[in-house]
């Protein structure tokens, strides 16, 4: 039994009450009374005022409702502490209290939210750690109704009722409820009940394996939307730091082509956990917020399931990270994977040395350079991450973090392909169908993703690069407004390495910018100074700025997503129904296209092209052609002489399912493709 019960109450500047943590506004008020178990007595109170991180002293950071029930002002909030040296402070204070023995604390809230829904998600945001004793606590209105055997307790006044007490005279909210949960607290042990039980918070994800055959309640289950492609499930579970993730509870979602698609299923170990992830609902990572919905137990299963014989044994060993290497030779074998991790400065061991690798292979059996390793610590995969790009051979190794359920639906979708008979004739570069678009003959044998669309290149095969060569770099994060020259302004000198028409502006199904671009550059390590040196920095467009997101990616990545995975079957036509003189394709169709004399609004213009049986072309003239900055544009229009002004240049855009070539998708499915 503890020696003291430390009774916490927050406030935050936003909702309060039921709706507490529901909006991600920063703390503001932190109350405590520590009520000592032997003396049955308070020992001390003790009230903070926090500052937020965020505030500006010309920004009121404080709602109507909050001032009204906490009687504070904008000035004692702006001269606050941070919220850090709020719990040290108080921790100072209560181990004097308790002589440095804090184990025998135990924390007291009223309902669930002060701690997993505010406290623990902000410490996280402000990147400390809580004392231990935050890491269990009694729910007082669970105790109340366990022992009284009462209706639901919705709140510390309902349970003074139900205990014929009278509440605190204090007038501010926070000291009037603390205290009344000390009164009632001291009754409930007077009357006989022990607090035995507490609950617990989890910090870390633990791993675990989920079978086909496993019964999953469909009440503990959310699908989370949104995500950055770089997350791994440790990134999830901190998002939904304070509430409890079932063990092996995250399941990354891959899109056909193998591809972290941004979506993820996470498994709570109870409805209530459940209930309380979905009002976190459109909260943040970084500047990204995502959604979260109720998903179904079928779902999960359907992601995180499996019965793979290799995989289950691989999973079984019991290794606390998997890290997935990506880019092996095809010859790699697990000593040298071992050696790869094991030399250097960073040198770490995997967990049971060559039995703690699994290699994906393509259905027939073939390399398909990717591998799954085991760690037995965090610490571990920390130095086993700092590892990557390094060289095995003359290639370089990418590494990420990645999830047991990826793991299972690698090998799921592998012996399906097997037990269809596919015989590998859609295999690729990957995880034995995780990224297996990257296989040329993925084009001969892949569906169409619309299947009203005929398969017609929605670009010419020559503008589009391919190959794996890592000479592409794709931009995010796109102000809407922005143009080929401001990209070119934001690259800086690294612009004079891009090639020939090598800017790629995409469009959705509308014909409006999704703030995306790919990029094609002269060399790989052109791409990857690029990607280094520009990622996460700012574009300034008039009075806005946008921090873009850069990443090197390979012209076959590119290429899936600015062909919408259909495969080259004809030559590409011009809205007027030529086709493109040499290099773009030569097939007679019709008459040269006219000259555009003037550049109207901004508007689709829909011509008319009877008897084709190609899907119509939206065309928007564009003033002058962008080019790379250090290859002047000589070109003129098929079959037309030079004009004096620069020719107008058109963009084809043509609606179609992009596949986002890092696995991120955006929230809408149709895209278009501007080639400038």
């Amino acid at each position: 039994m503890a020696s003291h019960y430390v009774i916490m109450y927050t406030a935050t500047a936003g909702a309060n009450g039921p709706l507490l943590g529901t909006d991600e506004e920063d703390i503001v008020l932190l109350q405590f009374l520590v009520w000592d178990a032997v003396c049955r007595k308070t020992v001390t109170e003790q009230q903070y005022i926090v500052r937020p991180p965020t505030e500006d002293i010309n920004e009121n950071v404080l709602g109507e409702q909050c001032r009204e029930d906490f009687r504070l002002t904008e000035d004692q909030v702006k001269n606050g502490q941070p919220l850090e040296n709020v719990i040290d402070s108080f921790d100072a204070i209560l181990s004097k209290i308790a002589e440095s023995n804090t184990s025998r604390v135990a924390m007291v809230t009223d309902g669930q939210l002060h701690l997993r829904q505010v406290l623990h998600p902000k410490a996280l945001s402000r990147n400390f750690t809580l004392p231990d004793y935050y890491n269990s606590f009694y729910d007082l209105r669970k105790e109340f109704k366990s022992f009284y055997h009462s209706e639901d307790m919705a709140s510390v006044p309902d349970m003074l009722s139900f205990l014929a007490m009278e509440e605190d005279s204090a007038e501010e909210l926070a000291t009037r409820t603390v205290r009344d949960m000390g009164r009632i607290l001291s009754r409930m042990i007077a009357d006989g009940h022990r607090f035995v039980l507490p609950e617990s918070i989890m910090i870390r994800l633990e791993p675990g394996i989920c079978s086909r055959t496993e019964e999953v309640d469909s009440g503990c289950v959310v699908r989370a939307r949104g995500l950055p492609w770089q997350s791994s499930d440790q990134d999830i579970a901190k998002f939904f730091r304070g509430l409890n993730i079932a063990k092996g509870g995250v399941a990354l979602c891959l899109s056909p082509q193998g591809r972290r698609n941004g979506e993820a299923l996470i498994r709570f170990i109870s409805p209530e956990h459940r209930d309380m992830a979905l009002k976190r609902h459109k909260h943040h990572i970084g500047n990204r917020y995502i959604e979260v919905y109720k998903a179904t137990g079928e779902d999960f299963i359907n992601v995180a399931g499996g019965n793979n014989n290799e995989a289950q044994t691989f999973l079984s060993r019991g290794g606390q990270v998997i890290i997935r290497m990506r880019g092996l030779p095809y010859d790699c074998t697990p000593k040298q994977v071992v050696e790869f991790f094991e030399s250097g400065e960073n040198g770490c061991q995997i967990l049971d040395n060559e039995d703690g690798v699994l290699f994906v292979r393509k259905p027939d059996g073939r390399a398909t350079g990717d591998a799954f390793v085991l760690f037995g610590s965090e610490e571990d995969s920390t130095k086993a991450l700092a590892k990557h790009r390094e060289i095995i051979g003359s290639r370089y190794i990418e590494l990420f973090r990645s999830t047991t359920a990826e793991v299972q639906q690698a090998a799921m979708m592998r012996q399906s392909r097997v037990e269809d008979g596919d015989g590998g004739r859609r295999g690729g570069r990957g995880d034995g169908v995780l990224n297996r678009s990257m296989d040329p003959r993925t084009y001969e044998q892949q569906q169409p993703l619309i299947a009203q669309l005929p398969q017609v290149p929605l670009l010419p095969q020559q503008i589009i690069t391919s190959g794996t060569r890592k000479d592409c770099i794709r931009l995010r994060g796109l102000p809407f407004e922005a143009q080929v020259e401001h990209i070119l302004e934001f690259l800086g000198e690294l612009a004079k390495s891009i090639v020939y028409q090598g800017v790629h502006m995409v469009y959705n199904a509308q014909g409006q910018p999704s703030g995306e671009a790919f990029i094609q550059m002269d060399s790989e390590h052109s791409a990857y100074l690029a990607s280094q040196q520009r990622h996460h920095r700012y574009m300034v467009f008039g009075k806005k700025q946008r921090y873009i997101e850069v990443f090197q990616c390979s012209g076959e990545d590119m290429n899936m997503v600015l062909t919408g995975g259909l495969p080259a079957q004809r030559p590409i036509v011009s809205p007027g129904g030529t086709v493109l003189a040499p290099p773009f394709g030569a097939f007679p169709l019709g008459p040269a296209p006219p000259v555009l004399n003037a550049v109207g609004a901004v508007t689709p213009r829909l011509p008319a092209y009877p008897g084709m049986a190609y899907p119509t072309m939206f065309y928007w003239p564009y003033p002058s052609p962008p080019v790379s900055p250090s290859s002047p544009y000589y070109g003129s229009p098929p079959h037309m002489a030079t004009p004096a002004t620069p020719p107008h240049h058109t963009i084809i855009t043509q609606e179609c399912l992009s596949i986002q070539a890092n696995g991120d998708a955006p929230r809408h499915n149709g895209e278009a493709v501007a080639t400038i």
